[in-house]
């Protein structure tokens, strides 16, 4: 049960985020879709070759011989995961530690509204945040694929990958809301919330580097997302990204516990 008073309040919040973040992949997007022609996309390969472990920790590998591929490799190692995990820890600290921090939460149990009421709407509000920033990404790759070239996107492979990456951002989210929900000062929410998906992510430039580094990737949730492979039908992506969406539900399933029980001193 949630309180619909609070949803739409903190929704507005997170819209005039949302449209921030959503300029900014507009932008990313519409740029990286375009450089698919034969021409510019040389020129990146060019890059993947001068450089090569510098463009391999940001998942950007080229030889892609379709839109799909290409799309992977330039928007899914980089771009499409750190701004989604931007707006989730930002968004993720603010719903309950934030509220705990400046003793606004008082105001919000004495509505009345129980525990639980509160916690599962601010959930309800980060949740609804990444699955429309999510669906927005999917809209506008679709709306530039099939504009700059007409039937060459594999729609089904897309909704796939897109999927995965829902899943994995509804992870993240429950990293940052469950540390939201443990920390009751934002510096430690922040820290926590936003230094374990960071690291991960660091973890994951590093692995990509190949040669010794290559074992780290078992040590970040990242490697479970796997574009290619989810791509391709790989089993091992699948189960990836549906270890992810289990990981998402027990933390956030722990967060509301863990409020409930938690000594506000208010």
């Amino acid at each position: 049960m949630i309180s619909t008073a609070l949803y739409k309040r903190e929704m507005k919040r997170s819209i005039k985020l949302l449209l921030i973040f959503c300029t900014v992949l507009t932008m990313y997007i519409a740029i990286i879709i375009s450089m698919y022609k034969p021409e510019l996309a040389k020129m990146l390969d060019k890059y993947v070759e001068l450089m090569p472990e510098l463009m391999a920790s940001f998942g950007m590998t080229g030889d892609a011989t379709t839109l799909t591929g290409f799309m992977c490799s330039y928007l899914y190692g980089f771009i499409l995961l750190i701004i989604p995990m931007l707006f989730s820890i930002i968004r993720g600290n603010g719903l309950i530690a934030g509220y705990v921090d400046k003793g606004s939460m008082v105001s919000l149990l004495s509505a009345p509204l129980k525990r639980r009421t509160v916690v599962l709407t601010q959930m309800a509000v980060l949740i609804s945040g990444i699955l429309l920033l999510n669906l927005y990404i999917t809209a506008v790759e679709l709306f530039f694929a099939e504009y700059d070239y007409p039937d060459q996107l594999h729609i089904g492979h897309l909704l796939s990958l897109n999927t995965g990456l829902l899943f994995l951002h509804l992870f993240i989210g429950s990293i940052c809301f469950t540390a939201s929900c443990v920390f009751s000062d934002t510096k430690y929410s922040v820290g926590a919330g936003a230094g374990i998906p960071v690291l991960m992510y660091i973890l994951k430039m590093l692995a990509n580097m190949g040669d010794k580094a290559d074992n780290i990737k078992y040590l970040t949730f990242f490697t479970l997302f796997n574009p290619d492979g989810i791509v391709d039908g790989e089993l091992k992506a699948v189960i990836g990204i549906i270890v992810l969406l289990t990981g998402a539900v027990i933390l956030f399933t722990s967060s509301v516990v863990v409020f409930c029980r938690k000594d506000l001193n208010i």
